[in-house]
């Protein structure tokens, strides 16, 4: 990961973690699914503590199969950690098996790993079949729908996102997740700087970001790719 990803808990760290600096808290993550793939989008602010505004410019959507995204709330180290395992056993299956993982196996992978780690992922990933969504926690829980959100913001997400019956063009699904990600993050104070966007097909990832008016493209063909 580029920065430190934000989310999860305020809770002020306690015994040793106290000596050292704790990004937690604030995101909004929220995904879709609709004809043709996928879509994800995330706020760029992490935080200090929850009090304080660290980076404006993070990233926290993350490529871990040549068709499938994570969106991260949590603390870093375990998010860290989360993604880096994700990646290295989607790499490892399609090295040994000559193919990518199904998105049922990768979203119960991404469940594994998931348990008893501080963080909410978000999954998205897209097959022959289509775009398929799903909401992962730390109790190690597998929930797929239409649509998701995460972080702290996601009640005011939730209230953009409803009404999603995953039939809906990817444009549209964009404008929705961008919609949703700015909603929250004019009313969840550790949200905000801008949108990360990343659309997801059969022929890979493609991912936008950047706070204000500037945007970086990069494709994404292998897991870990787009860095």
């Amino acid at each position: 990961m580029r920065s430190p990803i934000s989310g999860g808990d305020s809770t002020p760290p306690s015994g040793s973690e106290t000596a050292a600096q704790h990004y937690e808290t604030g995101t909004t993550v929220v995904t879709l699914r609709g004809d043709g793939g996928a879509v994800m989008a995330a706020d760029r602010r992490v935080s200090l503590g929850g009090r304080f505004v660290a980076s404006k410019n993070a990233r926290k959507i993350e490529v871990v199969h040549p068709t499938a995204v994570v969106g991260i709330a949590g603390s870093v180290g375990p998010a860290q950690a989360f993604v880096a395992s994700l990646r290295s056993e989607a790499s490892l299956y399609q090295v040994r098996r000559g193919e990518p993982m199904s998105p049922g196996a990768l979203a119960q992978t991404a469940g594994h790993l998931a348990r008893g780690r501080p963080i909410q992922p978000l999954l998205a990933v897209v097959d022959d079949s289509g775009g398929h969504v799903y909401e992962l926690d730390g109790s190690g829980s597998v929930l797929e729908d239409d649509h998701a959100a995460s972080g702290s913001g996601m009640q005011v997400a939730y209230g953009v996102l409803e009404g999603h019956d995953g039939g809906r063009a990817l444009e549209e699904l964009r404008a929705t997740a961008v919609g949703a990600v700015r909603a929250a993050s004019e009313r969840d104070t550790a949200s905000g700087n801008g949108v990360t966007v990343a659309t997801i097909t059969d022929d890979g990832v493609e991912v936008e970001g950047g706070g204000g008016e500037s945007a970086e493209m990069a494709s994404a063909r292998e897991p870990g790719g787009g860095e």
